[in-house]
């Protein structure tokens, strides 16, 4: 229970860095890389945290690039991470 709830602050952290400009969805894929609650976040969250995508947004998104919502940040490709990446640069 102990291990859970961790992991579970370490992803509120995590989703709080991205919606305050801290970290960009860039550096977070490098950081999955090596971090393995990071890698383990689903996509969904994680787009849903980035200022300027909402809910809409970010499912359209996934949508758009034929991505799964239960996706997760390690399950991505290059080509998916690069896509989602210039998508939450266009406004």
């Amino acid at each position: 229970m102990q291990k859970a709830a961790a992991v579970r602050r370490a992803r509120a952290e995590l989703k709080e860095k991205l919606k305050m400009g801290s970290i960009s969805l860039n550096e977070l894929f490098a950081q999955s890389e090596r971090d393995e609650v990071v890698a383990k976040t689903k996509v969904l969250a994680v787009l849903e945290s980035l200022p300027g995508v909402g809910k809409v947004r970010a499912r359209r998104l996934m949508e758009e690039n034929g991505i799964p919502d239960t996706r997760r940040v390690q399950g991505l490709g290059a080509n998916q991470r690069e896509s989602l990446i210039q998508g939450t640069r266009r406004s």
